[in-house]
């Protein structure tokens, strides 16, 4: 009737400041009506005998009940108003606290007002994000400083082989190591860039922001892997039109990693003969750019974790999860990560979801601009 869910603390404080209203406006009639018994009495009309005074007190019966039933109602919609007068501070706060997200724990509530209850809450969730900001901050230059820091070990190590291999005639056994060597040290800086990358993106740093052509970075993906793509023998068909620009704002540089790894996914992870589809659909408001994939039936909720680093679906069991580890075919496994905070950090998100038909569908939502 009021909009009240049962079991809602509004329902409760409806309730409670109903009863008491009705309490106290059924107490002041029943006073009422005991102290005005004796003056009933004393008035009926000389003559009129007890039925003029039975009607007269079943009269103010009748009026008294009225006057409960309304009194019942009044306070229904008083004690409705005043619950949502005491709750309407924690609503804002419940309002404000949701548009918070990892990415905006800068924000806070700063609940003006006399220092109360209401406040003392919102200050201590203000007290709570100022932690949990300084602690994401912290893990998050820790992070790009370490793997920063790592790239020169790695050089000096690479140095090393070049110079042990090359001597005068080496040992094949020397330079089969050094392959291998060179070929573990490219993984671990290909995985250190990824860090960067990905510590750049969750920081939101967009100091280098311009207008950027979504078509030509996704040509320049596709031609950038023809080579794998012919080698998988892979059908590809794209779908940007031509005539209309598809742009956004954004950085250059992320905005071209995250369309490279949408790419590399779908052929990284694609089988021989395979297809892929590639579409940027532009709207007034947003771009709607959607990589889709064959394949086997894969679970939603085995997909839906391929966002986080180091996740992966199993080779060789389709639609399961094997945790923690490297991508299929030895790439950083940060790809679809780096993805998501990529466009997140555009104001943009990325949604993955298992085809009915088999195979996977990435797509990722940006900001369109005129």
């Amino acid at each position: 009737m009021f909009g009240l869910r049962r079991g809602t603390v509004s329902a409760r404080f409806t309730i409670l400041y109903a009863s008491v209203f009705l309490g106290s406006g059924a107490t002041l009639l029943a006073l009422a009506f005991l102290l005005s018994g004796s003056q009933v009495t004393s008035v009926a009309p000389v003559g009129a005998g007890p039925a003029v005074t039975v009607q007269q007190d079943r009269q103010l019966m009748t009026s008294s009940a009225t006057a409960l039933f309304m009194m019942a109602l009044v306070s229904l919609v008083m004690g409705r108003v005043l619950a949502g007068r005491v709750l309407r501070p924690l609503r804002s706060i419940t309002s404000a606290t949701r548009r918070i997200t990892a990415e905006s724990l800068d924000r806070r509530l700063a609940v003006a007002g006399p220092a109360d209850e209401v406040k003392a809450l919102a200050d201590t969730i203000d007290d709570l994000l100022e932690r949990l900001e300084a602690s994401f901050g912290a893990q998050r230059r820790f992070v790009a400083n370490a793997s920063h820091e790592l790239r020169t070990p790695l050089a000096t190590m690479r140095a090393a082989l070049d110079v042990a291999v090359a001597k005068p005639d080496p040992a094949p056994s020397t330079v089969a190591l050094a392959d291998r060597l060179r070929a573990q040290l490219d993984r671990v800086d290909h995985l250190l860039d990824g860090f960067l990358v990905l510590a750049r993106a969750q920081h939101g740093i967009l100091a280098d922001a311009d207008t950027v052509d979504l078509g030509a970075l996704i040509a320049t993906a596709v031609r950038q892997r023809a080579h794998e793509i012919d080698a998988k023998q892979l059908t590809v068909t794209t779908g940007v039109p031509p005539q209309e620009a598809v742009t956004t704002r954004g950085s250059p540089a992320l905005l071209a990693r995250l369309v490279e790894n949408v790419v590399d996914n779908a052929v990284r992870h694609n089988h021989d003969e395979g297809w892929m589809s590639i579409t940027a659909v532009p709207g007034p408001e947003e771009i709607v750019l959607t990589v889709e994939t064959g394949g086997p039936l894969l679970d939603q909720r085995d997909v839906d974790r391929l966002a986080q680093p180091f996740e992966r679906l199993r080779p060789g069991a389709p639609g399961t999860s094997d945790g923690p580890a490297e991508r299929i075919g030895g790439s950083s496994g940060l790809g679809l990560s780096i993805v998501a905070a990529v466009a997140t950090a555009h104001g943009g998100r990325l949604r993955l979801a298992a085809r009915s038909g088999g195979g996977l569908r990435v797509t990722v939502t940006l900001a369109a601009i005129s």
